[in-house]
């Protein structure tokens, strides 16, 4: 049985949030936080911690263990241990699709398709080329050209239905077209929907998808004109994670929990046998 007062975190430090979420021993989240990635990452992170354990009313030095992921997590000195994103991301969508499947993970910087296995352990993955990632930097400097906050960009591709061409190639060259466009008088919602069917394009080129096809990460979260285009452009039936944002920390968490776990019943096994 696990221990009632059991509590663990899950940090996913991205190169454009810092999610975190702190969980019990039941495996149910009682805080969650999201800072914008500015500065160093360990502050940030401490902030997003400091955010959730608010919410949880849990203090630090009570959590068992913290599992940190993403980008910037070598980065966390305080995590007690530190995970890959392939595995968070399988392991958080697992919570909420406990089944094998094809995770698409479509955050800030790099996306990815995971095949989880039966057992939420992923199978294989595969990335994209080097040159088409940053994302999420892409979104944010066209966001910044039109002259809206990144949360608004949806809503100005959400307004027509012919997207602007924006070039999937490369992310500095599609930052370019996203100027050419404006200078040649292309309308900003037509190119806030260009932006989304370019991020589709990029995601579309990975290939390996198939059913049942679940989605995760930030831009899920903020920009769901990318999975509409996705959606046809493969023609798949897409279902996303509740939360998107939050799958990495959720995996991160419940890696924590497992090994937190498995420590308490090997000193419970050690304690009964001396």
């Amino acid at each position: 049985m696990a221990e009632p007062d059991l509590s663990v975190a899950g940090l996913d430090v991205g190169t454009e949030c810092v999610k975190a979420v702190v969980m019990d021993a039941a495996g149910v989240l009682r805080g969650r936080a999201v800072v914008p990635t500015r500065g160093y990452f360990q502050d940030r992170a401490q902030e997003a911690l400091n955010a959730a354990l608010d919410e949880a009313q849990v203090e630090q030095a009570q959590l068992r263990e913290v599992c940190a992921t993403g980008y910037g997590r070598q980065n966390i000195a305080f995590a007690t241990q530190t995970c890959g994103e392939t595995s968070c991301h399988a392991c958080g969508a697992y919570q909420h699709f406990p089944r094998a499947m094809c995770v698409v993970d479509i955050g800030g910087r790099e996306p990815r398709v995971i095949h989880v296995a039966a057992d939420g352990r992923p199978a294989a993955v595969h990335t994209l080329r080097r040159c088409a990632v940053g994302i999420g930097t892409f979104l944010m400097f066209a966001s910044r050209h039109l002259d809206v906050h990144p949360t608004q960009l949806q809503e100005l591709a959400a307004a027509v239905d012919r997207p602007a061409a924006i070039g999937s190639y490369c992310s500095v060259f599609a930052s370019s077209e996203i100027l050419d466009r404006l200078r040649e008088g292309e309308s900003r919602e037509a190119i806030a929907l260009g932006c989304m069917h370019s991020i589709a394009e990029r995601i579309v080129e990975i290939g390996q998808f198939q059913e049942p096809l679940v989605v995760t990460g930030g831009v899920v979260e903020y920009f769901p004109g990318v999975i509409r285009a996705f959606s046809d452009l493969t023609r798949f039936v897409v279902e996303i994670v509740p939360e998107p944002i939050m799958t990495g920390a959720v995996g991160a968490a419940t890696q924590a929990l497992r090994k937190a776990a498995a420590e308490a019943r090997i000193g419970t096994e050690t304690t009964r046998n001396p």
